[in-house]
């Protein structure tokens, strides 16, 4: 039985660092070198992508393979007029790594302005299990539940009353 080393364990834990990222900028609108092929590629092919909780269980539900969670994540991203802009940003990370598989747990913070005007900000708790293999991280099992979610469409308001300009 190989036990990996630590310098393996570091590099294992950048890998699904990579992908996380990756898979965040590629959710980006707009994004910058949009490819479905390459959002598919982060992800084994059985994997499964789902929203856990209450609210998220019930938007979102459970996407099995590639084919269904590209299909699934492309009907929010241009030229779907779903966003008007979108970020992703990740804290908090914290990645496992046991032999070829990783666990990492993050929280998200999602900027969203709509194509209707309105913003919002989101704070979602994300999971993912993933596969390691040659210095290549790929997503098994994708979740995401939503923590937080406020309107934004106050804030220049708000900033203007706090005596500032936007």
């Amino acid at each position: 039985m190989h036990r990996a080393s630590a310098s393996e364990r570091i590099e294992k834990r950048e890998a699904v660092h990579r992908v996380m990222c990756r898979y965040m900028e590629l959710c980006d609108v707009p994004s910058v070198q949009f490819s479905a092929e390459e959002l598919g590629s982060l992800f084994t092919a059985d994997a499964v992508w789902e929203g856990v909780g209450h609210d998220y269980a019930q938007k979102f539900g459970r996407r099995q393979g590639r084919r269904e969670i590209v299909g699934m994540l492309t009907a929010y991203l241009p030229p779907s007029s779903h966003f008007r802009g979108n970020v992703h940003l990740l804290g908090n990370e914290q990645i496992d790594v046991d032999g070829p598989a990783a666990q990492g747990r993050w929280v998200m913070q999602q900027l969203s302005r709509y194509e209707d005007e309105s913003a919002e900000l989101l704070v979602a708790r994300i999971t993912a299990e993933c596969e390691v293999r040659d210095g290549t991280a790929r997503i098994s099992h994708f979740t995401t539940e939503k923590l937080f979610a406020t309107r934004l469409d106050e804030a220049p308001r708000l900033l203007e009353s706090n005596g500032k300009r936007m």
